[in-house]
């Protein structure tokens, strides 16, 4: 397992806000069309709440920064489709290979 490189690092800490936002948007989307269905309110209510507690434990509305976990965040950002692979191109190759070696393994 490679360290993160002082340059991914800190670009890491800039997209993290815009993945984590581009996600929150997402989820308001999600919760507003929810909320417009024809199910009664008590029911879009508690289901709401539940939903928004368990989306609150997702690395794409919270997560801690540490650069010793970066590449398994970035990897579960992915696996948890709040990011793409793609959206990593800005990265390094080895962080690249990195998390997809991570993927793989939490794939087998």
């Amino acid at each position: 397992m490679i360290t993160p490189s002082k340059r991914d690092w800190k670009l890491y800490q800039e997209k993290i806000k815009e993945w984590q936002e581009h996600y929150m948007e997402k989820l308001v989307k999600e919760y507003a069309d929810y909320l417009c269905s024809e199910i009664p309110a008590s029911t879009k209510f508690w289901e709401l709440e539940k939903r928004i507690k368990q989306d609150k434990r997702n690395p794409g509305v919270l997560i801690e920064l540490s650069k010793s976990d970066m590449l398994w965040d970035i990897a579960g950002l992915i696996h948890r489709n709040v990011i793409t692979i793609e959206e990593l191109a800005e990265f390094s190759d080895e962080l690249k290979e990195e998390v997809k070696l991570i993927l793989q393994r939490s794939i087998e």
